[in-house]
């Protein structure tokens, strides 16, 4: 029972991470293609949105968080006005949603074999 508890507890905890890491990109994202007013709030808009698609797209298929992942994250980028053609928007979102995840599963997969449970 103790494994159960630690390993909802450790996938909330990663759930956190998946979010931060997220913000993280993306907020790098806006620094590199030069947003610098109200940089916080627009990375935490961004970040939200593209944190809601990868969700939705792993409830239905773990494919699905590859595809509404960057297309929430090229939607919202839209409405921030940076110069960046609608291809590299995509491809962007699709690289941070990749590494977001990516570093997020290594973790938590490490998380499962320290405490037994995988």
């Amino acid at each position: 029972m103790l494994y159960r508890l630690l390993t909802v507890i450790g996938g909330l905890v990663f759930v956190a991470a998946l979010f931060a890491l997220v913000w993280f990109f993306c907020k790098k994202f806006l620094q590199r293609h030069g947003v610098i007013d109200n940089l916080s709030d627009r990375t935490t808009e961004l970040a939200t949105w593209t944190f809601a698609g990868i969700s939705i797209g792993l409830v239905f298929a773990v494919v699905g968080a590859f595809l509404l992942g960057p297309w929430a994250f090229y939607r919202t980028l839209r409405g921030h006005g940076v110069d960046i053609s609608d291809g590299a928007a995509i491809w962007w979102g699709f690289g941070i949603v990749l590494a977001s995840l990516g570093i997020t599963a290594v973790g938590f997969f490490g998380f499962l074999i320290a405490v037994g449970a995988y």
